[in-house]
């Protein structure tokens, strides 16, 4: 192979992952702000056509259980598009970040923690492991197979706190 041929080769490799990361944040993005004006289209434009949702495990397999191709996906979505929003507060963090790519087939895995306080007030954390499977469409990264098993999940109470924080006394 030649040199110049395997630059582009390695360069299409980082392009493809940091195309994978703006995905995958992108859906968390708009998974944080779900509610009656979400951009629907755009949220189901993330996934392929085919694609599989699902959560693994016995507690999210029982919650949130699995839905095959865009239009599923959208209908699940659609089901949090709501006044008053589901979720008052929502956010979503992703780290231990690993990304493969093998041509236009990609495997991304991140640990998630998500802090949730919902319309009737109350705080629930949640950690996850994601699996995401991501297939280049055209010249677009798109999630395939996303996969959300739970690590663990507790009620909480408020986030913000008027309490000091603890520090070493000076």
């Amino acid at each position: 192979m030649s040199d110049l041929r395997a630059l582009h080769k390695r360069l299409d490799y980082f392009e493809s992952q940091q195309a994978i990361r703006v995905c995958i944040n992108r859906y968390m993005e708009l998974c944080d702000q779900l509610d009656a004006s979400t951009p629907l289209e755009e949220l189901a434009e993330l996934f392929t056509q085919d694609a599989l949702w699902e959560g693994k495990g016995a507690k999210y397999a029982a919650s949130f259980g699995g839905y095959r191709g865009r239009e599923a996906i959208r209908g699940m979505f659609s089901t949090y598009m709501k006044t008053p929003a589901h979720f008052a507060l929502n956010v979503h963090f992703l780290t231990s970040e690993v990304i493969e790519v093998a041509g236009d087939q990609a495997q991304g895995r991140w640990v998630m923690l998500q802090t949730s306080t919902f319309a009737d007030g109350a705080s629930h954390l949640n950690a996850a492991r994601l699996t995401v499977g991501f297939a280049r469409e055209g010249q677009r990264w798109r999630m395939a197979h996303f996969q959300t098993e739970n690590l663990f999940s507790r009620p909480v109470g408020t986030w913000h706190s008027e309490a000091p924080l603890p520090v070493p006394e000076r």
